[in-house]
């Protein structure tokens, strides 16, 4: 009897490749000037921002957004995807960047590991990429902290600004998943400690600063939304910005080599800049808009991704980031897998490898929303079908079968084991929709619509929720916007990335369902409202069993269980 092949582990894999030095990697695909590329080590590199001063004359290339289903425990492997299309349009001689978030070390240490994609179509080095890179979280996080401790000291100091400690809004950040911190109280043990208040903990990646980050277009850009930043309200409930507090020149300062965008690369050598890291399910989801456009005008095509399902991460991209960044895909891709598919239509998870082409039947009624969905902002699309290596050739069948028959346009990729070579036919159906299809982008909403409009369009067109409630506070708050003229703004909902709903639990299509709006706030820096829905955290709790249990260090230095 032959020996069962064994299945290597995506750190495994990406530890056997050789890398290139860096730098021989951007000589081969770039015409950079000498202080444009910025080395940390071998093979990690900043950007410099005077690469779209230099190339701002120059046609940009073709932007492909990666998007989803809703995501399941079975996994959709989108990162995947985003890799390995880039590594196949290479091997079509397309000259093609990816661009993708920076991972947080809430999920790495937490329920998800790793996020660098996965098989052979990751980006490289991922150790270094899922822990602490080129320490750009490291620096959000400070300057978040920074500016909680500026206010906490202003009100010490005699509190000029008259800010009310019971409405302070600005909340301290941590990169890991610590519902401890979520409600705390600081400033005890007497007058000299401070004043006594209560005070909260978000993820790094849900900070306001990381938002603006990802959407500033320069130093500038980004002093201006810094200095927005509404911190709390007066004791007559007026706001107080960073503006009022003078702490917009320190937070720029601390996030000066942050702005850059970072550069490494694929399995197979692309060229993969990776930047910035809003969560989809409580901030925009989406890569830096610097690190997009300066992609945009090294390569003549880009494929990057959204967060987490096209309700939420593609949602955001293009109402939110395509808005503010005058930037319009070319094509949407729309990853689903056969296992996600079956869990949606009724199966659990540990008998995904049995064969139900009636679950995946039922299931594939919540691809067909997020089709609709992408429908309705006029982008052609492409819907990617993800190979596991568990997928029965029947069940294969069913879903290109389906897609066949509603003329959606569907292909099997299999990048994961087979790297660009797996996406060969996905790259190539890709051009032909760009090059074949009309493209009418247009906007959900506009923004001079009313707050109320503008969020029951998402729910309802994207979510396809019947209607929309609001708890009293959020009517309030709602009020209080309109009367500082902050209604105008994008809107970025935060709900469960699980569901088309609120609710986490309630998978597939579901119809005639109600969006709960608890509460909603400023982000006037970024340039958009946060709408928050039913139970959404801003500050994670770790699994019963995390990540981090299965992860060390080998004697020789070598990450292990990074997934």
């Amino acid at each position: 009897m032959s020996k069962k092949k064994k299945i290597k582990s995506d750190i495994e894999i990406a530890q056997a490749v050789p890398l290139l030095p860096l730098k021989e990697m951007a000589d081969k695909y770039f015409e950079l000037e000498e202080d444009e590329l910025e080395l940390y080590g071998k093979y990690k590199a900043k950007l410099s921002l005077s690469i779209l001063d230099r190339l701002k004359n120059k046609e940009p290339g073709k932007l492909i957004l990666v998007t989803s289903i809703n995501p399941t425990p079975a996994g959709e492997g989108k990162s995947t995807v985003t890799v390995g299309l880039g590594q196949a349009l290479n091997k079509l001689n397309k000259k093609t960047i990816v661009a993708m978030r920076e991972p947080s070390l809430g999920p790495t240490m937490g329920l998800k590991g790793g996020a660098a994609g996965g098989g052979y179509s990751q980006v490289l080095p991922m150790e270094e990429i899922n822990l602490h890179f080129t320490g750009d979280l490291h620096a959000i996080t400070t300057a978040n902290n920074a500016l909680a401790s500026f206010i906490d000291n202003h009100i010490h100091q005699g509190n000029d600004c008259k800010i009310d400690p019971r409405r302070i809004v600005w909340k301290r950040v941590l990169d890991l998943n610590d519902r401890a911190l979520r409600n705390i109280t600081i400033g005890l043990g007497g007058p000299s400690n401070g004043v006594p208040r209560e005070d909260h903990f978000d993820i790094t990646v849900a900070s306001e600063i990381m938002a603006i980050l990802c959407l500033a277009t320069n130093f500038k850009d980004l002093r201006e939304r810094l200095s927005k930043i509404v911190v709390g309200y007066t004791y007559t409930n007026e706001p107080v910005t960073v503006t009022d507090l003078g702490f917009e020149g320190a937070l720029t300062l601390l996030l000066k080599e942050a702005i850059k965008p970072n550069l490494v690369q694929t399995i197979e050598h692309t060229p993969a800049i990776i930047h910035g890291g809003p969560f989809a399910n409580i901030a925009h989801g989406c890569n830096s808009l610097l690190a997009t456009k300066m992609a945009l005008k090294l390569g003549d095509y880009v494929v990057t991704e959204a967060g987490f399902g096209a309700d939420l991460g593609a949602e955001k991209f293009l109402n939110i980031k395509s808005r503010i960044g005058d930037i319009k895909p070319a094509a949407i891709v729309i990853v689903a897998t056969i296992r996600a598919l079956k869990m949606h239509g009724g199966v659990k998870k540990d008998l995904l490898k049995n064969e139900d082409t009636r679950a995946l039947t039922d299931g594939i009624r919540n691809l067909e929303k997020h089709i609709e969905t992408i429908k309705s902002f006029g982008v052609p699309y492409v819907v990617a079908v993800n190979k596991f290596m568990t997928d029965t050739e029947k069940e294969v069948k069913v879903i290109l079968d389906w897609c066949e028959g509603k003329q959606h346009p569907a292909v099997l990729s299999e990048v994961w084991e087979r790297g660009g070579e797996g996406g060969i036919d996905l790259a190539k159906k890709v051009l032909s929709v760009i090059e074949k299809e009309e493209n009418h982008f247009q906007f959900l909403y506009k923004t001079d619509e009313s707050i109320e409009e503008k969020i029951f369009k998402i729910a309802n067109k994207v979510y396809g929720a019947a209607k929309v409630q609001y708890t009293d506070k959020a009517m309030k708050q709602i009020k209080d916007f309109v009367r500082l003229g902050w209604d105008d703004l994008p809107i970025c909902m935060a709900k469960t990335q699980y569901s088309l709903t609120d609710d986490p639990n309630v998978l597939g299509r579901p119809e005639s369902f109600t969006i709960t709006i608890r509460e909603l706030k400023v982000s006037l820096g970024a340039g958009f409202i946060v709408a928050l829905t039913g139970n959404i955290m801003t500050m994670p709790g770790l699994p019963a069993k995390p990540a981090a249990l299965e992860m060390d260090v080998s004697e020789d230095g070598k990450a292990l269980g990074l997934f």
